[in-house]
């Protein structure tokens, strides 16, 4: 359901009934958010966000009353919980954006992608062979690519988005690599280098590296470390080591803050500027001993 946005002095004299003990005032206000649909799911999104605990507890409440969906506050629990997956992680970050987003399909396709590569892995295959057939069908089958033209479009960081557009980013492309390899039974870890990310596979004697911005192109230990070196010439070896799924989660907000802010959307960017604060102080709070 949609409706007319609220004006600021609409928005103002809402939130300043919210706390309106009268039956008769809280009949009307439900009326009237139901009667705006996505405009009142925002306003209240937005006031249960605030410091002032009280509004925030009242809004809290008609979102509930209302039977609203609301990705935001789903995904800050996610955020809060500590309990980091990284299909159900990506799926919660882009409902904030989209929140009619078909999550089955999503997991759908994923499926199918995964049951393609197993039809073509001739068993016993090594994690090599295996990753080799991955690219064959991400990358030449399914024409997964890098969005160079757009780096910045923020659909790029979406999972359904790239699901569908079949481009993003290293980080983006990364996600949908991790997410069918696991489906296939290939244990992969996300690398995250400043500046770019990479699947890496540990399971061989001598690990290496598989770039799906680039096609899925294979790097050695040497070759990855080369390209972190590039841009941080201090940079040591043990940076090469798998990135938690809070790491990845979080560098992925960081990047939609800057894709948005250069979209021109501040709203936006201000809303993945507070995804990143809640993961930094939500990880501070939890690793003090």
């Amino acid at each position: 359901m949609e409706g007319k946005k609220y004006t600021a002095a609409e928005r103002q004299a809402l939130a300043g009934l919210l706390d309106d003990p009268s039956p008769a005032v809280r009949a009307a206000l439900l009326a009237q958010f139901a009667r705006h649909g996505r405009e009142s799911v925002e306003l209240l999104r937005h006031l249960a966000s605030q410091p002032n605990r009280v509004l925030a507890r009242h809004a809290a409440s008609y979102l509930r009353e209302l039977n609203f969906s609301d990705p935001v506050t789903e995904f800050r629990g996610f955020i809060r919980s500590l309990n980091y997956e990284l299909e159900t992680g990506a799926l919660l970050l882009s409902r904030t954006v989209n929140p009619d987003l078909d999550v089955g399909a999503c997991c759908l396709q994923l499926d199918a992608l995964a049951a393609r590569c197993r039809q073509l892995i001739a068993e016993p295959a090594t994690a090599r062979e295996k990753c080799r057939v991955l690219n064959r069908v991400l990358f030449h089958e399914h024409g997964l690519r890098g969005n160079t033209d757009h780096y910045t479009d923020p659909l790029n960081s979406h999972l359904d988005q790239v699901l569908v557009r079949k481009k993003g980013i290293p980080l983006s492309l990364s996600m949908v690599y991790l997410l069918v390899a696991e489906r296939a039974g290939l244990e992969l870890a996300a690398v995250g280098l400043p500046g770019h990310f990479l699947v890496g596979c540990y399971e061989e004697k001598v690990p290496f590296f598989i770039d799906p911005f680039n096609a899925g192109l294979f790097l050695s230990v040497g070759e990855a470390f080369a390209l972190l070196r590039a841009g941080h010439p201090q940079a040591v070896v043990t940076e090469l080591a798998p990135t938690p799924v809070r790491e990845v989660l979080c560098r992925c907000c960081r990047n939609l803050v800057n894709h948005y802010t250069a979209a021109g959307d501040p709203d936006r960017a201000q809303l993945f500027a507070e995804f990143v604060a809640e993961f930094e102080a939500t990880h501070e709070r939890h690793a003090q001993p």
